[in-house]
């Protein structure tokens, strides 16, 4: 486990931040940039849970520790020198998400429009983590085309952004409170 005794280190303030296999990179770089937006659709989804109880709060918690185990995946490259043994996302958890987003959406009846982000609370904030989780897989996207790159962690990021849509229409009254989009309805206003 991690002890931090001091938050501060004085470490960074040269604009460079330590990985874990120890190597120094520019706090402005694609793998820093990725484990960032990792942690912000992780706080985005700790706003979520504070409009949610019982199953949903469960698998958005267990979410919230894979999103850290993304970040620890991404923060030991590919091809560093402690990327043996370094703690890596799983296909399991990909499959994971994809039974619950099966589940979740068999209540649902079929898309006739595109959605709008809104409806419930717990909605609005799960769409709000789901577009950031779409921008943490651009950036691991744009990573993974210079660095390798773990395929399940770009599996695993790409099904979250689903399942968290899956389940914001869940969250919406299984659909029926789901606000849709209305092409150019607003043009002749």
């Amino acid at each position: 486990m991690v002890k931090l005794d001091k938050i501060y280190t004085r470490g960074g303030d040269s604009g460079e931040t330590g990985l874990g296999d120890g190597m120094r990179v520019s706090k402005a770089g694609p793998r820093i940039a990725a484990m960032g937006a990792v942690d912000e659709a992780n706080a985005a989804i700790g706003l979520a849970r504070l409009a949610t109880r019982g199953p949903f709060d469960a698998m958005l918690a267990r979410i919230q520790n894979e999103l850290f185990d993304l970040g620890a995946d991404l923060c030991v490259p590919e091809s560093g020198r402690k990327s043996e043994g370094a703690l890596r996302i799983t296909p399991q958890q990909v499959t994971r998400l994809e039974a619950e987003i099966d589940a979740m959406n068999e209540s649902l009846a079929p898309l006739t429009s595109f959605i709008l982000p809104g409806g419930s609370a717990l909605a609005a904030h799960l769409h709000m983590a789901r577009t950031i989780a779409r921008r943490a897989e651009t950036l691991i996207v744009a990573l993974a085309a210079d660095e390798a790159v773990n395929p399940a962690a770009l599996h695993y990021i790409n099904r979250l952004s689903d399942h968290l849509f899956v389940m914001a229409r869940a969250a919406n009254n299984d659909g029926a409170g789901d606000v849709l989009w209305g092409p150019g309805a607003t043009r002749g206003l």
